[in-house]
């Protein structure tokens, strides 16, 4: 449920999937952002697949064909969400990536966080414990493509903390219509 000082704003049942490489925070702002809407928060690398878990621990990229299933199943939550409201972490590298998960939700708000490569380089050497190994950094960088005016994604410079981030991310979505 959105807590009562977002009640009446375009912010209920707020679907947005906050997207980018590889070791820009895309879970830390996310699951920040879920919890000031007081909404539910969906990591996305939760939902990829047995093999494709492996490919990335392998040093693999994957493939459009790898992520299909993967984007499915992340617009069929988001779908599913509607009606209360969900973040989401998700790479959504492409604009096909971001149009599949758009068909799943039409009002779909997308933040996108970038930053210099040295900075992502630096979160990765720090980061334990997950199967995304930092070597995988530039096949992301070549695969992604920013958003375009025409998304009207919120962009955020990851050169602030998580905190601001999120408040950046606030002010936005409050700033606009869902």
């Amino acid at each position: 449920m959105l807590s009562a000082k977002h009640e009446g704003t375009a912010l209920n049942a707020p679907l947005v999937v906050v997207m980018g490489v590889c070791g820009c925070g895309k879970s830390t702002v996310a699951a920040g952002l879920a919890q000031a809407l007081g909404i539910d928060f969906l990591e996305g690398d939760m939902l990829h697949p047995p093999a494709n878990v492996a490919r990335m621990a392998a040093g693999l990229p994957l493939r459009d064909e790898d992520r299909q299933g993967w984007l499915l199943a992340i617009a069929q939550r988001l779908s599913e969400a509607q009606a209360r409201g969900v973040v989401v972490s998700c790479s959504a590298l492409k604009r096909s990536y971001r149009d599949v998960l758009r068909r799943g939700a039409p009002g779909l708000r997308i933040i996108h966080l970038h930053g210099e490569r040295a900075v992502l380089e630096q979160r990765l050497a720090a980061r334990s414990g997950h199967y995304m190994p930092a070597a995988l950094l530039q096949s992301q960088l070549d695969t992604l493509q920013a958003p375009r005016a025409d998304e009207q994604a919120i962009e955020l410079n990851i050169n602030q903390d998580p905190a601001a981030l999120v408040s950046l991310a606030l002010q936005q979505l409050q700033g606009s219509k869902a």
